[in-house]
């Protein structure tokens, strides 16, 4: 992997290499990472942002893995890196631990487990034996141990030494050609997810106006989507952490009865932000109009259910008053990810939010960096079926903020 993190690719996302490049140093791998077919999506639908499908027949966890961009090629590079991401994570060979949270915190230092997101029905207990996984406290620069259930993404069986005490998923899992470059995505996902949580607190937020946008990129995908005769609403849902980030949602114009798109997006550059919010709702569109991904449940694509997704999509677009500028997101545009990351964890501090664990899955032989970011404090997704508010979510609907 590259040493330096000065970005090179600042198109439709900011990378260390352009899409080509990370294409040709991954592609002799895809094999061994179970990765069969690339197969282009964008033709299905009338947008026309490059959107992909990547199969991986024989994940442990879900086995189509989703890419966009501008460029096909960039499509194809974001599809591909999940797809190894998720590989990665499924076969975690950092060192684990069999120990009681009351006798390890003793020893050593342990992740702030009282900050960690809970699921319904789960309970954590400080004296029962569970599996840790070893990362590393970022701020503090020291070792830290995380539960191994929340890292693990081998969904073929219960988690492995753990309690079901916390959510299992891909939230904070993030790939790059340096675990700099990947440590910045995979904590804008977790402050997207934090963001977008509180943002569902409010009561009709108000809108983004489309014509305050004037990143040139940004028009681009807005204007493919108007021409494409569909309705779109924007919303700045950044919090107070004050990392941009944005949700774009999509729905049929004229009242028209058909699949909808929801995105988000989080960067430094409010810009970048905003294009992973617009390109990520044409990606969910054209997820439900290939029904490519596996985890769709057949229930989603009855009458009824496409009825109701539209009905909401449209009624948050017209329950919303337009009045938001694009130019009052905060933006930060720096030439490096070390910046990005001390950015980061200033942001995040200044919120109360000072650990910041990292655990780099990457391989050796792979010149790519897979990395796992837990960070206590922020809310998980509010959509997972199993999803318990936080203290921040608590705050805004208590009213204390």
């Amino acid at each position: 992997m590259p040493d330096g993190s000065q970005k090179q690719y600042m198109l439709d996302t900011h990378r260390l290499r352009d899409p080509e490049q990370t294409l040709e140093i991954v592609k002799p791998f895809l094999k061994d990472m179970g990765i069969t077919r690339i197969a282009n999506l964008t033709g299905l639908d009338r947008i026309g942002l490059p959107t992909v499908m990547v199969a991986r027949p024989n994940s442990r966890s879900v086995a189509v893995s989703l890419g966009k961009g501008l460029s096909l090629r960039a499509a194809e590079a974001s599809g591909v890196m999940e797809a190894i991401e998720s590989w990665h994570a499924e076969r975690i060979q950092l060192p684990q631990r069999l120990a009681r949270y009351a006798d390890l915190s003793l020893e050593t230092n342990v992740v702030d487990f009282a900050g960690l997101p809970r699921v319904s029905g789960g309970r954590f207990d400080p004296h029962a034996n569970i599996l840790w996984v070893l990362g590393q406290d970022v701020g503090a620069d020291v070792p830290c141990w995380v539960p191994l259930e929340m890292v693990d993404t081998d969904y073929t069986a219960a988690p492995v030494g753990g309690q079901k005490a916390f959510p299992r998923s891909t939230n904070g899992l993030a790939s790059g050609n340096s675990v700099a470059e990947a440590s910045c995505h995979a904590i804008c996902e977790l402050i997207e997810r934090d963001a977008t949580t509180l943002w569902f607190q409010h009561s009709a937020p108000p809108r983004l106006n489309v014509d305050s946008v004037d990143d040139p990129r940004c028009r681009q995908a807005i204007e493919m989507i108007t021409a494409a005769g569909l309705e779109i609403g924007l919303w700045n849902t950044t919090s107070d952490i004050e990392i941009a980030s944005f949700r774009c949602v999509i729905c049929e114009g004229g009242g028209q009865p058909g699949h909808i798109g929801i995105g988000d997006g989080c960067h430094p550059d409010r810009a970048i932000a905003l294009l992973r919010a617009l390109t990520e709702a044409a990606q969910t569109r054209l997820t439900y109009i290939s029904g490519a991904r596996d985890d769709l449940d057949p229930e989603e694509f009855t009458d009824q259910a496409k009825f109701e997704r539209d009905r909401y999509a449209r009624g948050l677009i017209e329950g919303a008053d337009a009045s938001q500028c694009f130019a009052t997101c905060p933006s930060h545009v720096t030439g490096s990810f070390e910046e990005d990351l001390e950015l980061l964890l200033q942001r995040l501090a200044s919120v109360g939010i000072s650990q910041v664990v990292m655990l780099d899955l990457s391989r050796p032989e792979f010149d790519i960096a897979v990395v796992r970011a837990v960070i206590p404090g922020l809310e998980a997704p509010h959509d997972d079926p199993d999803y318990v508010p936080g203290p921040r979510a608590l705050r805004i609907s208590e009213g204390l903020t």
